[in-house]
């Protein structure tokens, strides 16, 4: 009897197991779920997926998001809103300037081995604010020294490009932060095996929209 019982309990255990965690979902459907949530946030079709009671329940058991987000920290551009996902889908990373420094590569590295992410998706944002500091080389008493420090490569590599400095510091934000991760001691092995997909994007602040830039 008692034997039933236990056989019982290992059984039920691993079925909460295998419906928390899952099969690790590969990088194109990661982004297809994201791009195809973004359709809907911009299209004002919002389904709002895995908001309920039953889902909260659900990952307080544990968590295994299909994708990683890293994102700035500006309140107009919440990766669950933005992509119209729920609770426990994306591991997201917030910071100004979405800048990649050695606690955010770390806890980026630790979705992808730990949480077995196969996705991390760069987003920037237009007129963000930590990249117009940077533009316009503030570096006044009270400034946020480490943050703008992480920004000038993008403005010096974006220096003399024709059109908006701010836009073109934004977009090479972003493909130096991808750069920067893909080559990281932590990432790049992944990266390279191609078990791991680094993409980037911008957030358009007026439409909604997230334009993907070529890997």
């Amino acid at each position: 009897m008692m034997a039933a019982i236990a056989a019982l309990s290992i059984a039920a255990t691993r079925a909460v197991i295998a419906a928390v965690s899952g099969a690790t979902m590969s990088a194109p459907e990661a982004l297809k779920l994201l791009l195809d949530g973004n359709e809907r946030f911009v299209a004002g079709k919002l389904e709002h997926p895995n908001q309920t009671p039953e889902r909260r329940a659900e990952v307080a058991k544990g968590q295994h998001p299909f994708a990683s987000v890293l994102a700035c920290s500006d309140s107009r551009t919440p990766p669950e809103l933005i992509f119209d996902r729920g609770l426990g889908d994306i591991f997201t990373v917030r910071v100004a300037g979405n800048v990649a420094d050695k606690v955010v590569i770390e806890s980026l590295d630790y979705s992808v081995k730990h949480l077995g992410v196969r996705l991390v998706m760069v987003l920037g944002h237009r007129r963000c604010g930590a990249v117009i500091a940077a533009v316009a080389g503030h570096e006044e008493e009270g400034d946020v020294g480490p943050m703008l420090s992480e920004l000038r490569p993008a403005v010096a590599a974006s220096k003399g490009m024709a059109g908006d400095p701010v836009e073109n510091a934004v977009r090479e934000n972003v493909e130096l932060v991808m750069k920067n991760l893909a080559t990281s001691e932590e990432l790049s092995a992944m990266v390279k095996s191609g078990e791991l997909k680094i993409v980037g994007g911008i957030y358009d602040l007026d439409t909604g929209s997230i334009e993907m830039l070529k890997d």
